[in-house]
């Protein structure tokens, strides 16, 4: 897998960690190995106007997602066709900000962040209450298997 890892703050993070994650999320869903992913790391200002530009919302958000060539989950065997999966946008204060609330790291909430952002440019969704609980077990289970391979 081809992943770009940006971080456009002033915020320490381990890129190599998220191209890491980004690999394994990719693997497990058989996406071709050629599939290109951007992770980007922005501050709470260009997250705002990202919000605002594209859902017409107010304020910064934590992760926002922009597919490019809406690829699909593959199988084993048959994995999607190459292409450019798109965009992850993350917010590392507003992820700080919620790993309080959730009791764990600010790391951790970014991994999370960017596990959620991959899988809607794989076309999840949490829409539908059926669709968020698949969407979200799925979430944990690749989360949970990334941490445990990397011994955290």
């Amino acid at each position: 897998m081809t992943t770009e890892v940006n971080n456009e703050t002033e915020v320490v993070l381990d890129e190599a960690e998220f191209a890491a994650l980004a690999d394994h999320v990719l693997s497990a869903l058989h996406v071709n190995p050629l599939a290109e992913l951007a992770i980007i790391f922005v501050d709470p200002e260009p997250m705002a106007e990202l919000h605002q530009r594209w859902l017409d919302l107010p304020g910064p958000t934590d992760v926002m997602s922009f597919p490019m060539d809406e690829l699909r989950p593959g199988a084993p065997g048959a994995p999607t066709p190459a292409g450019t999966l798109g965009d992850v946008v993350i917010c590392p204060q507003v992820a700080a900000k919620q790993a309080i609330a959730a009791g764990h790291s600010a790391a951790e909430e970014m991994l999370l962040l960017a596990t959620h952002g991959i899988l809607h440019l794989l076309g999840f969704d949490h829409a539908q209450e059926q669709d968020e609980r698949e969407m979200f077990e799925l979430q944990r289970t690749l989360l949970l298997t990334f941490l445990a391979e990397r011994g955290a």
